[in-house]
């Protein structure tokens, strides 16, 4: 069933982006919100909240719940909570992120490093609402999931194996479990939490959406691996060519442009296959189709 992608998009990324303004207050101490804001506030694909909103439709979650957007916003802050830090001296040390200079460049390394931080705990604010319009079973569930992603099992700890495996080649398990963690982790749960706004979901619709969100995961990162070398700063946003400045492990490094062009190919068939194998009607698995043609046919 073919979808509208942006047509099915739009009202969705305004409710997300309306919902992180209201989050983050313009008046804060020390203007730490204004460095919050200017991190997380109007850029990026929104991918991560994209997947818990079709998900959740997916499993037969009505568009205006509360628990599936307040689970879209707190991993959108995770994951920029995540991008802030990796972008420091210390790590990554970017100076260009969503077409714009980075929260260290532009506000200070220490400013960059809190306003990361308060990123990151408000994401489980936004879990844990005080107004029950949340069931506190999904709120356990989702700050369960969120935090298994974000820290040493997930996507802290594939980012320390990316840090320590500069210069040295990977074998292709070893490439694939990093890229599990640092960047799949999350886009597992972004799938997982839409799916935990229904409780009743079978094991068996979980256990197949565990596998496109899985195979999604792996199929971004390789796509973000051959843009890197494809691809130019303006269109990027972000800093073209800096992991092989860097002497990083990539899909392109190891197996070459056109393997890994086809391996992300192979890894959205997969996705699109764990789709079929959950059995959800067809009219309610079409916004998580399109996103992933989206994700493997981007340009940026």
């Amino acid at each position: 069933m073919s979808l509208d992608l942006k047509a099915w998009m739009l009202p969705h990324l305004d409710r997300v982006e309306q919902a992180l303004s209201s989050g983050i207050a313009h008046h804060s101490p020390a203007d730490l919100g204004a460095a919050m804001r200017y991190a997380v506030l109007d850029g990026g694909k929104r991918l991560r909240p994209l997947l818990v909103l079709a998900t959740a439709e997916a499993v037969g979650v009505v568009s205006s719940s509360p628990a599936a957007l307040k689970a879209a916003c707190a991993i959108e802050l995770i994951h920029a909570y995540s991008l802030v830090h990796d972008d420091m001296p210390c790590m990554d040390n970017d100076v260009l992120r969503r077409g714009k200079p980075t929260v260290h460049v532009q506000f200070g390394q220490a400013q960059a490093l809190l306003a990361g931080d308060a990123l990151q705990t408000l994401a489980f604010e936004f879990l844990t609402p005080q107004d029950a319009s949340v069931p506190v079973a999904v709120q356990a569930a989702c700050v369960g999931l969120l935090a298994r992603a974000s820290g040493y099992q997930g996507m802290a700890g594939g980012q320390a194996i990316d840090l320590a495996s500069v210069g040295q080649r990977l074998t292709e398990d070893q490439l694939r479990q990093m890229h599990r963690l640092k960047t799949g982790a999350l886009l597992l749960c972004s799938v997982q939490m839409g799916a935990a706004c229904v409780p009743s979901v079978s094991a068996s619709v979980q256990e197949a959406l565990k596998r496109f969100g899985e195979a999604l995961g792996l199929a971004f990162q390789v796509v973000d691996d051959v843009l890197d070398v494809t691809a130019d700063s303006t269109t990027l946003g972000k800093t073209a060519g800096k992991d092989e400045a860097a002497d990083k492990p990539t899909y392109v490094a190891l197996m070459g442009l056109d393997a890994a062009k086809a391996f992300a190919d192979a890894l959205a068939a997969q996705a699109m296959q764990a789709l079929a194998d959950t059995g959800l009607p067809d009219d309610r698995l079409a916004a998580l189709r399109a996103l992933t043609a989206m994700v493997v046919e981007r340009n940026n």
